[in-house]
């Protein structure tokens, strides 16, 4: 046997202490009717009322609730198979790791809060293959595309600033590492999110558009950062602030014009991320949940049959004989001679 919910399960032994507590509620019910009325007299007075309905009927209460706790966690037994098709996009997460990307304009910083965006975005995905690119004066294919979410999971918590040891920020070759990545098949929509201060100091990445455009892969960018800039904050021996050659200290800004153009030349969207919201969760429902998904994969699936209405049905029954039982005796009307 196996269960859908298995976690539910847990909830069960609370049931013992709130059996306790409602007996006990029961008891202390008795003991006040006991200091009112003569417990000999009890029978006398009220000759149709019979107290141990009253237990039984708690008893069947509390098998109800199990029932249906069981019925919640969806016990299941035997199966068959059944052929799944899959139908998704390629989403490809490019992610600045550049040590603009530690200043904290953005609370706690900037990466961390585009991780905590992209963990977000994570659970709106439904078949789609997503894979990551962090950059910074180079890139690496971190994870190439997959639907396993929790391995890519663990790929992004291991994503940190220094992970690329070569410093300054390359958003060109982050995107030709990007580009190369995608399957040359397939009649889906590509993505490409890029994830960036759009501080550049190296290549053109507009140049790449014609390539974007003639492979089908849009371009959606978030803009992580303010445009009034923060210091970018020290490593090893350089003191609370990052300095230059010239031992002036680096301040840095939100560069949001290249961002836009990548994304208007190729059909993507921009946003400048806040404090709290990268934006990425409303960029994914607004423009990239309505493109085109294309047939990924066809496999055979073993599918277990669900029984949950077992556990449901017992609880109804158990209700239902709970109602019928009453707490008064039946009585015979007496017949006049």
């Amino acid at each position: 046997m196996k269960w859908g919910n298995f976690e539910l399960l847990y909830w069960l032994p609370l049931a013992i202490p709130l059996a306790w507590a409602l007996f006990a509620l029961l008891r202390r019910r008795r003991n006040a009717i006991s200091q009112v009325v003569d417990p000999t007299m009890l029978g006398v007075l009220a000759p149709a009322w019979k107290p141990a309905r009253a237990k039984s009927r708690l008893i069947l209460r509390i098998l109800a609730l199990a029932m249906l706790v069981l019925a919640l966690a969806r016990p299941q037994w035997g199966f068959h198979w059944e052929e799944v098709r899959r139908k998704g996009l390629d989403l490809m997460v490019v992610l600045d790791t550049s040590r603009s990307m530690m200043a904290s304009d953005i609370k706690p910083s900037r990466l961390q809060q585009a991780k905590w965006g992209v963990r977000d975005l994570l659970r709106n995905l439904r078949g789609d293959r997503v894979g990551l690119v962090p950059f910074s004066g180079s890139s690496i294919l971190q994870c190439p595309l997959t639907i396993d979410y929790a391995a890519f999971t663990m790929t992004l918590d291991d994503v940190y600033s220094g992970i690329i040891p070569r410093g300054g920020t390359a958003i060109e070759q982050a995107l030709r590492t990007a580009i190369k990545a995608f399957p040359e098949s397939g009649t889906a929509d590509r993505v490409i999110l890029l994830i960036t201060d759009g501080e550049d100091h190296e290549g053109d990445p507009l140049k790449l558009l014609p390539e974007l455009k003639e492979k089908n892969i849009r371009v959606y960018t978030i803009g992580i950062g303010t445009l009034e800039g923060e210091m970018v904050p020290g490593t090893d021996g350089q003191g609370a602030y990052f300095k230059d050659r010239q031992g002036q200290i680096v301040k840095t800004t939100l560069k949001e014009d290249v961002l836009q153009k990548l994304a208007l030349g190729t059909g993507g969207t921009y946003v400048r991320s806040a404090p709290g919201d990268t934006g990425l969760e409303r960029v994914f429902n607004e423009s990239i949940n309505n493109l085109k998904r294309s047939e990924q994969e066809t496999r055979t699936a073993k599918i277990y049959e669900e029984h949950f209405v077992w556990p449901i049905a017992a609880a109804l029954l158990l209700l239902a004989w709970e109602v019928l039982l009453s707490d008064r005796r039946k009585t015979t009307a007496e017949v006049p001679a």
